[in-house]
């Protein structure tokens, strides 16, 4: 292998991109390459589902992204239309927390036509990030197509300054625009002006060459025009496929070391991700507790005061027998927090009048969650199994159904964003 795609858009690229993940894949073994990034329009919406089934291919994922980057202004201001495209690649894992950052930010504070951030939010945050000029939409790029060579040179000396050192490229593609051609050319001397490297891309939108055809439709759906509208936005080439690394070498014989840099970069890309690690918030838990000490009790002084309420008698043995097996199983699994988590928000709903539903689904098998008040069922009497909420031999996060009343449900969630952090509530 000589090449790794590391400009690629998939379908998260929406309405834009026309690569199905399970397509890429086996298009990439197919051709013989053992990498692939993808880098969708200004989010990261497919990162996990490309990381997933590219690993199980024993494919090597670069996650990555084409970044909106707006004007002089800065990212919230409203005025300019400015989105300069850039392509970010996450080296490791500050580079992945980085690059989640910016995608973050260029939501929730950036979006004016696109989702953008700014040179000084970049700069803050380029630690562990390649970057890549992108396309003819990119600030060089565009600059170098439009032959203003003191513009390119100037902001591609200030990139320079804000990524690593060896960490930024002059990005050339192979998509057989005459305006890529001539940006081509100036983007090869502006390489050796400036002291950086070029790196090839294809800018893949799609999987084949024929599926060009299919991608214009996309687009026209996109922007809401007809095919006979001469207005519509429309890439006039086939070109935008995913090649192979003869195809890239054969396009840059005369600069085989841009096409040799995707390598460089796919090597130093080193990102591996922890999935199926429940990520929750920390329940505070008073001095000389742990979560399953604290849980523990809380669940057994609960347990006592449903046993004071019920209208019938029950075999206390019994009851507590089965709350220390299912506090144990919690405890091993990790889950004791959540537990603490979901008890605190329903018994404060209940505390101050807020309707909360018995509950419903698995988690009405749980003793402890009887005790905690989560639920309202005793599961003894119609021999509800606590194993089909939680189950040590099948991992995976405990879902508590939970209804609150629609009048008031929204002072539960501002009791818990109050609590957590509006940043750390969905």
């Amino acid at each position: 292998m000589s090449f790794t795609h590391l400009h690629l858009h998939t379908l998260y690229s929406l309405l834009d991109g026309a690569i199905r993940m399970k397509d890429l894949i086996k298009t990439v073994k197919a051709k013989g390459m053992s990498a692939v990034a993808v880098t969708d329009h200004g989010n990261m919406f497919g990162a996990i589902d490309f990381y997933k089934k590219a690993k199980d291919a024993g494919i090597k994922p670069i996650l990555g992204m084409e970044a909106y980057v707006a004007g002089t202004k800065g990212r919230t201001d409203r005025t300019e239309k400015v989105a300069n495209h850039l392509i970010l690649l996450a080296k490791n894992e500050e580079g992945y927390a980085n690059l989640r950052v910016l995608a973050s930010k260029a939501y929730l504070d950036g979006f004016y036509y696109h989702p953008r951030i700014d040179k000084q939010l970049l700069k803050d945050h380029s630690a562990g990030l390649f970057g890549l000029t992108a396309c003819l939409g990119g600030e060089v790029t565009s600059a170098c197509y439009r032959g203003d060579m003191e513009a390119a040179r100037s902001a591609a000396r200030e990139y320079k300054e804000i990524f690593a050192p060896s960490h930024f490229f002059l990005e050339i593609q192979s998509n057989g625009l005459p305006e890529q051609e001539k940006a081509n050319a100036n983007l090869k001397q502006l390489a050796r002006d400036v002291d950086l490297p070029l790196v090839a891309t294809a800018d893949a939108h799609y999987i084949q060459r024929e599926d060009a055809a299919a991608h214009e439709l996309l687009m026209a759906i996109a922007s809401g025009k007809t095919l006979a509208d001469s207005k519509r936005m429309r890439h006039s080439t086939d070109q935008l496929y995913v090649t192979s690394p003869e195809e890239m070498l054969a396009y840059f014989h005369d600069v085989p070391e841009a096409v040799h840099n995707t390598m460089r970069i796919a090597e130093e890309c080193t990102l591996e991700l922890k999935l199926g690690k429940a990520m929750l918030p920390t329940f505070k838990v008073p001095e000389g507790h742990t979560p399953d000490s604290y849980m523990a009790e809380l669940a057994t002084t609960g347990l006592e005061e449903r046993f004071k309420e019920l209208p019938y008698a029950v075999d206390r043995e019994l009851y507590l027998h089965r709350l220390g097996t299912e506090l144990a199983v919690i405890s091993k699994m990790g889950f004791s927090g959540y537990f603490l988590i979901v008890q605190d928000f329903i018994n404060w709903a209940k505390r101050h009048g807020i309707p909360v539903g018995p509950g419903r689904g698995s988690g009405a098998g749980s003793i402890v969650a009887y005790a905690l008040r989560i639920t309202d069922l005793d599961p003894i009497p119609y021999n509800l199994l606590f194993e089909r909420f939680l189950n040590p031999e099948r991992v995976s996060m405990p879902d508590f159904d939970i209804d609150f009343c629609q009048d008031r449900r929204d002072e539960v969630i501002t009791y818990v964003s109050g609590k957590y952090g509006q940043d750390n509530v969905g």
